[in-house]
Parts: structure tokens; C-alpha cells; sequence
């Protein structure tokens, strides 16, 4: 026999006892009848009038014994938390069909994230422009900066950076972090820039060329063009501090997996919409010394436009942080508390130790490391060749602009696709994309420098230069390979860290983002400084990195793969504790309901029931005599057959 429980769909929650949440004041009557299996079978009475007013009640009608038993299925815990706000009476306000808290959260980090990549973008084309065609210096000055200048200052910060954690709120932390970063883009161009002959140390590096050779060129430059490479350092950390620290690591804090994965991805859209204007601004302020009078510095003036337009957006983004932290971050912290382990404060050497005991951190750790080595292989050979193509910083400039553009439009079209390779594949397919996305292009570059004399016939007749041929091959890699980064990479490398608690997502992040990144493009630039050395060139030694970039990537699928398996765990783990708390909140949330229904066997052997009002803040299961059974025949058998009115129920689970 059908369980007693008459199910109504959307009317009754399931509850230690079976009742209705809203009814009508006037309680429909219900009897029953034997049915053709010898068992008792429940028959609603209700007028016309009635039935128009609950259609919900329709199934009732039918006997309980032809409807067919369906087992008790084990709620999600979203369902929970929706049926503990329904019984709240607090509805949730949604449009579109998702929350508006949760607008709330995405558009204003969309906007944030719009003016981070529009700023970087500007950096990236122009700390490569300073440095590469400044004199004395080139392509080749670039590992060294990277092994020697920017590794020890990504070191540094993070070491400040978990010393100002333990002393400063995350608000404050946010803002001492991206303040220094607006002041010093906005003085390097507008006071170090026209000051560069006085601040140079032009006499000393040429003397000092002069007596150690040109072997030493590269940290020769270094010193004779400091500022520039100053420059080129804090472009590098505005990628590593403000964007993967600052801006991901807030977001992490107030958003779940679940928007993270419907969201991360839309972030690149606004992102890469920001690439394709940067693009524009580098190229128009590039082009602008054509309209400016002889004698003006044009490289000067097109430098102060690009750093203006920095600074504003430096200002946005922390307004909008404001915003938030006022706004938005209250009702999150209200709406859903996160309830993180304890821990307590660690210094920098603690820190470290305590990340490199996880192997969860230590893959995500070479994930990036990987991505930061392989990208760095290819990029400074390609640079090499866009200054043999464009040696004036304008012209050098103009096209990195258009770079950036082509970077924006393709990485566009990538984010989405990207919703859907999540959806359908989930996290371990969208995290292995970018290496192979990389390798296959990084083998097409290689590949036209070892082997372009073959195809030198081919490339006359589309009136191409074997060089201008290599510039556009790296540039397509570099776009495709950057374009899998911000549409795929970034996303999962961000959602790796929403399951850790909340002291390893701070210190983590801060380990791998600020220090991991930068060692990543040092492996890469220290690689090259020795094949330079052994091989005497860096074209020389273009086998052999082909060969390095094969099996870094292989060793980066192997960490996505293992960080995977473990992300999936965490994720189940985090579920699982999610839903244990919606049950209690549940199980603790007061009851809204009027009526309650009560049944029992009458003097004629039926079993009569009918729904109840409930007394002024009486509980649901107050004042009923509750039996406890696998079947109603076994419920009825402990009730017995006395005519009393009480409440005869089947378990339900």
C-alpha cells in the first residue's frame, strides 16, 4: 500500500509530520473507502468551489493506491536553503533568472576587472617598448631584468605583503597595495620620463661596457637605463599584485564555485572588451607625434597621454572597491558567513613552509610556474625579432597596439566558448587547454625560425619578409596563447583557490601569484641566459629550447591532471558541509503554516482525516500523537482501531 504521506506537489514540505503550508479557512473533509486490494484508499470531498481554488489538490483525488511510490530522494542542499527562506517568507529577488545579490557582486567586479586589464594592458606594451629600444639596451636585456631586478622585488613585496596581512584589515591592505602603483606610474611620466639624461648613469655604463665587454652588455643596461627598467618592474607586478593578488583574491572572498564558474569566464568578456580599447589608446598615442611640431618629444607626449589614462583607471578601480566593501560585501558576509578555520598568525618563513606541506598549492604552484616558463620561451625570441622590424619606439608601439587589439577580439570569442567547455567538461578539460594551445603554437614558431629557407619561395610570393613572416607567426601565437590563459587559465587557476580556507587563500595566493609568476618568465629567462652562453646565441639555441618547451608543458598537464582529482574532493568536501549546515538552519527556521492535518480510524473501521487550523504560535507537530512506521497498515496496527482521533503516518525516508 501507498504511504499516507499525500505528497502534494509544491503545497507540502517534507517535514517530520504531514501538513500544508497554506490553506483556506474553510478545511475540505476527506473520507475513505475500501479499495479493490483490500486496502483503504483516502477520498477528498471538496465543491466545485473548492477545487477551483486549490488546484494543486487535484491528485488527491485519485486513490493513493494507484499512485505509484516514488522513493525518498536526498534534497541538495540549494533546495534546502530555498525551502528554509520559503518557510521564512523572505522571497529572493531575482532577475533573469539569478539573484540580485549576485548582480550585485558581478557587475561591479566586471567593471573592476574592465579597468585592471585595460591599465595592464597599457603597461605591457609600454614597459616593453622603453626597455627594448632604449639605447644600449634590446631584447636580450630582458632575462636579465627578469632573473636579477624583478624576481628579488616579487620576493620582496611578498614578504611586506604578509607583514602588512597580519597587521592590516583587507580593505586597508587593498589600498596600500594599489596606491604606490597609481603615484609611481603617474611620476614616471611626468617627472622621472623628462628627467631620464639627468637621472641616467649614461658616462659610467659606457665606460664600464668599454672595460668588461659585450658579454656584460645585458646588465650593463640595466643599471644605464634604471628607470626604464624600474618601470618594467612595476608593470610586471601591476599583472602579478593588482590582478592575480588584489582583484582575484577579493573576488574568491565573496563569490561561491558555482558563480565562480558561471561568471569567471564573462569576466574576460568585459576584460577583453578593455584589450581592444587599450589597443586603440597605444596605437593612438603612438601615431600622435605625426601631428605634433618639430622638436617635440613625441615618444614624451604620447607616454604622459597613456599614464593619464592609467592613473584615472587606478582611481576607478579603488572608488569601486569602496563601493563594494560598503555596499555589497555586508550582505554577503550577512547572507551566507563563511566559516573558515582558525588559524593563527604566521610569519613569512611559516608561510612557506606551511603552503609547500599542501600538495594541492604545490601543483597549482607549478601550474603557474609552467605557464610563466613556456610563455617566456617564446615571447623574447619574438621581441627580438619585432625590434629588427620596428627599431622606432612609435612604430614598436603602434604595433603592439595592434597586438593587444587582435589579443582582445580572439580572447573574446574564447570566453565564449569557454562557458560551454565548463559546463559540458568541467575544470580538469578547461585547465589542460591552455598547454596544449601553447605547445601546438609554440612548435609552429619555433619551426618557421629553424626551417624558414624552405618556405623562403612561398613567403615571396606573398610579398613577405622571412622576418616580418616571424613577427606575424610569434604574434599569432602570442595571441592564441594568451587568449587560452585569460579565458580558460586565469579562470581555473581562481576557482582552484575558492575551496582553501581562508588563511591558505590569502598566503597562498600571495606565494604563487607574486612569487611563483615571476619565477615562472625567470626559469624561462634563466634557461635562455645559459643556452645564450653554451651556444653563443640565442637563434642558436632555438633546438634545444623546442625541446625544454616540450617537456615543461608535459610536466604541466601532469599537474593539472593531479590538481584536478584534488579540486573535485575539496569541491564534493564543501558541498557535503554546505548542505549539513542548510539542514540545521532548516531544522532551527520557525514554521508559517495555519494548518495541520490530523487523521485517525472512526467507529465504522475508516480511516477520516482532515486539515486543522493551528493555534496562535503553535509548532507544526504540536498536539499530534505521531507514530512512527514503514506502511500506513503498520501505523494503523500500532494506532489501533479505537476511533480516536490522532495522526497515523508512514516514514517518508
Amino acid at each position: 500500500m501507498a504511504a499516507l504521506g499525500m505528497g502534494l506537489r509544491g503545497g507540502l514540505a517534507r517535514r517530520p509530520s504531514i501538513s500544508c503550508a497554506q490553506r483556506p479557512a474553510a478545511a475540505p473533509r476527506m473520507t475513505h473507502r475500501p479499495n479493490v486490494f483490500g486496502g483503504i484508499s483516502p477520498t477528498l470531498v471538496r465543491s466545485p468551489a473548492e477545487q477551483a481554488r486549490a488546484p494543486l489538490l487535484q491528485k488527491a483525488n485519485r486513490p493513493l493506491c494507484s499512485q505509484p511510490r516514488r522513493p525518498a530522494l536526498r534534497p541538495a542542499a540549494s533546495n534546502i536553503v530555498a525551502a528554509s527562506a520559503s518557510d521564512a517568507g523572505a522571497p529572493t529577488k531575482k532577475f533573469m533568472g539569478i539573484e540580485a545579490i549576485t548582480w550585485q557582486k558581478i557587475v561591479p567586479l566586471g567593471f573592476m576587472f574592465f579597468c585592471i586589464l585595460f591599465n595592464y594592458t597599457i603597461l605591457r606594451d609600454t614597459k616593453d617598448v622603453l626597455v627594448v629600444t632604449a639605447p644600449g639596451s634590446g631584447a636580450e636585456t630582458i632575462p636579465f631584468l627578469k632573473t636579477w631586478v624583478n624576481l628579488p622585488m616579487a620576493i620582496g613585496f611578498t614578504v611586506l605583503y604578509a607583514k602588512l596581512a597580519n597587521v592590516l584589515s583587507t580593505e586597508q591592505l587593498f589600498y596600500a597595495c594599489i596606491f604606490p602603483f597609481i603615484a609611481f606610474f603617474g611620476a614616471f611620466a611626468f617627472i622621472m620620463y623628462p628627467l631620464r639624461d639627468t637621472l641616467h648613469p649614461t658616462a659610467l655604463s659606457e665606460r664600464l661596457l668599454e672595460q668588461m665587454g659585450a658579454r656584460f652588455a645585458g646588465p650593463i643596461s640595466i643599471l644605464r637605463n634604471w628607470t626604464f627598467c624600474l618601470f618594467y618592474v612595476m608593470a610586471e607586478l601591476w599583472g602579478s599584485v593588482v590582478v592575480s593578488l588584489l582583484f582575484w583574491g577579493f573576488a574568491n572572498q565573496i563569490t561561491t564555485v558555482d558563480e565562480a564558474k558561471q561568471f569567471y569566464p564573462l569576466f574576460g568578456l568585459g576584460a577583453n572588451v578593455a584589450l581592444i580599447f587599450s589597443g586603440r589608446a597605444v596605437k593612438y598615442f603612438s601615431n600622435v607625434r605625426s601631428r605634433l611640431p618639430a622638436g617635440v618629444d613625441g615618444w614624451g607626449y604620447s607616454l604622459k597621454g597613456m599614464m593619464g589614462m592609467v592613473v584615472v583607471g587606478g582611481l576607478l578601480i579603488a572608488a569601486t572597491y569602496y563601493g563594494l566593501q560598503r555596499t555589497v560585501v555586508p550582505k554577503v558576509q550577512a547572507r551566507q558567513p563563511k566559516k573558515k578555520k582558525s588559524k593563527p598568525n604566521m610569519g613569512v618563513g611559516e608561510s612557506f613552509r606551511f603552503l609547500a606541506k599542501s600538495p594541492y598549492i604545490r601543483d597549482l604552484a607549478l601550474l603557474v610556474v609552467s605557464y610563466g616558463i613556456s610563455i617566456n620561451l617564446v615571447e623574447v625570441t619574438w621581441k627580438g625579432k619585432i625590434k629588427q622590424q620596428f627599431p622606432n619606439p612609435n612604430d614598436y608601439s603602434s604595433f603592439m597596439g595592434d597586438f593587444s587589439s587582435a589579443t582582445g577580439a580572439v580572447t573574446f570569442v574564447m570566453m565564449l566558448l569557454s562557458r560551454v567547455i565548463f559546463r559540458k567538461f568541467g575544470w580538469g578539460v578547461a585547465a589542460l587547454i591552455t598547454p596544449t594551445v601553447l605547445l601546438i603554437t609554440g612548435v609552429a614558431f619555433f619551426g618557421l625560425i629553424l626551417f624558414g629557407g624552405t618556405v623562403d619561395p612561398i613567403l615571396a610570393k606573398m610579398a613577405l619578409t622571412p622576418l616580418f613572416a616571424a613577427v606575424l607567426v610569434g604574434a599569432a601565437q602570442n595571441v592564441f596563447s594568451k587568449s587560452a590563459k585569460y579565458s580558460l587559465f586565469d579562470p581555473c587557476k581562481e576557482m582552484a583557490y575558492i575551496p582553501l580556507d581562508q588563511e591558505t587563500q590569502l598566503k597562498g595566493k600571495a606565494a604563487i601569484d607574486v612569487v611563483c609568476n615571476p619565477l615562472g618568465k625567470s626559469g624561462g629567462s634563466a634557461i635562455q641566459q645559459v643556452m645564450i652562453i653554451a651556444f653563443g646565441s640565442l637563434s642558436a639555441s632555438t633546438p634545444y629550447l623546442g625541446i625544454i618547451l616540450l617537456g615543461v608543458v608535459l610536466m604541466w598537464m601532469g599537474a593539472a591532471k593531479s590538481l584536478n582529482v584534488q579540486f573535485t574532493d575539496l569541491q564534493q568536501k564543501e558541498q557535503l558541509a554546505k548542505l549539513a549546515m542548510a539542514r540545521s538552519e532548516l531544522a532551527a527556521a520557525p514554521s508559517t503554516r495555519k494548518f495541520k492535518f490530523v487523521s485517525g480510524v472512526n467507529s465504522q473501521g475508516f480511516i477520516e482525516g482532515k486539515y486543522v487550523p493551528l493555534g496562535e504560535g503553535e509548532d507544526v507537530t504540536a498536539s499530534m500523537d505521531i507514530v512512527e512506521a514503514d506502511n500506513a497498515e503498520e501505523a494503523l496496527a500500532q494506532k489501533g482501531s479505537n476511533g480516536s482521533l490522532g495522526a497515523a503516518r508512514a516514514k517518508v525516508e
